[in-house]
């Protein structure tokens, strides 16, 4: 970062989803009780997989991380959104910016490749079923884990050192309610042409090599699938995919409409409604996918809720 930066500009203005008092209040509501149930439905779904001795699995191993990664993804963004929809004045820090931009573009890729790693991990079981213990042992699931983590901070942080490299010597209210790459790139008064083709390679390359891990492994997935005789067996096979589907299509679908387009005053007012989805929606409905349609996940949390309540009349 330049010195130029930290002299000029020590704080932002975010814009936010609205500037009516009223809907600002009513939309705190709603996004409250959006963020609480991504908390509990999160850490709910963290402690059922590490407290349960039947869901000591590769398949929930990923999970856990995945709920981790939702969770840090939430609380990155909505404690600083709620406080901005009661308040007069919705400014954010240099340093706070920087921050949130990093973890937030740091979490996002880190989901990419947590969803791939998944992908990967439901392609041995349905595909080499008699192998999977030994393929997907607790040294390579650590990998397929550390991958995401470590790459995911690596071009947060180089993305967002980019970013806030720019000058910034005008205008500082943010057209969205948190710091996004986007919004930002519209602020600055130095050249950005080296920014925006490093963010447009950066999440080019993150959408496209992860989707293309987890589209060849489903390749392989149905393909295995429909050679299974019974119907059975088919729709069991079906229905451990199924959860992750539905995620990967919501998670990979409002991004792909994001940033994949060059940054532009009606593009970044589009984005603030794609990034509602992502950032709100998909956290919160993530443990629910997972849990609604998991006859392992449900059993365990009625042996937990079973068990308090036996402790409580025990007491």
């Amino acid at each position: 970062m330049s010195s130029a930066n930290q002299t000029t500009v020590t704080e932002f203005i975010l814009l936010g989803l609205t500037d009516d008092p009223l809907l600002g209040k009513i939309l705190f509501g709603v996004f409250l009780v959006i963020y609480l149930i991504t908390l509990a439905g999160n850490l709910c779904m963290i402690m059922l997989i590490r407290t349960n001795a039947h869901l000591q699995t590769p398949m929930y191993f990923f999970l856990s991380h995945l709920s981790f990664v939702d969770l840090c993804y939430s609380s990155n963004v909505s404690p600083n959104m709620l406080h901005d929809f009661l308040s007069d004045r919705k400014t954010i820090s240099f340093a706070g910016c920087f921050t949130q931009c990093l973890l937030f573009i740091a979490l996002v890729i880190t989901e990419f490749y947590m969803l791939a790693s998944m992908a990967v991990d439901r392609y041995v079981a349905i595909c080499s079923p008699l192998h999977y213990t030994t393929r997907m042992s607790k040294n390579i699931c650590v990998t397929l884990v550390v991958f995401p983590y470590s790459f995911g901070f690596l071009n947060g942080l180089s993305q967002t050192i980019l970013t806030f490299h720019l000058s910034f010597c005008g205008n500082t209210e943010i057209n969205h309610f948190y710091c996004a790459d986007p919004p930002l790139i519209m602020l600055a008064c130095s050249d950005t042409y080296v920014k925006k083709m490093a963010m447009f390679i950066v999440a080019g390359f993150t959408l496209s090599s992860s989707l293309f891990i987890i589209l060849l492994s489903y390749l392989f997935i149905f393909r295995a699938i429909l050679r299974i005789r019974s119907a059975e067996g088919r729709s069991k096979a079906f229905s451990t995919c199924g959860s992750h589907l539905t995620t990967v299509t919501v998670f990979y679908g409002t991004l792909f409409s994001m940033y994949l387009r060059p940054p532009s005053e009606n593009s970044v007012e589009e984005s603030k409604i794609f990034a509602v989805f992502y950032t709100f929606l998909s956290p919160m409905l993530n443990p629910l996918i997972y849990s609604l349609r998991n006859k392992d996940v449900i059993r365990a949390l009625k042996l937990l809720i079973n068990g308090n309540m036996f402790h409580k009349i025990v007491l």
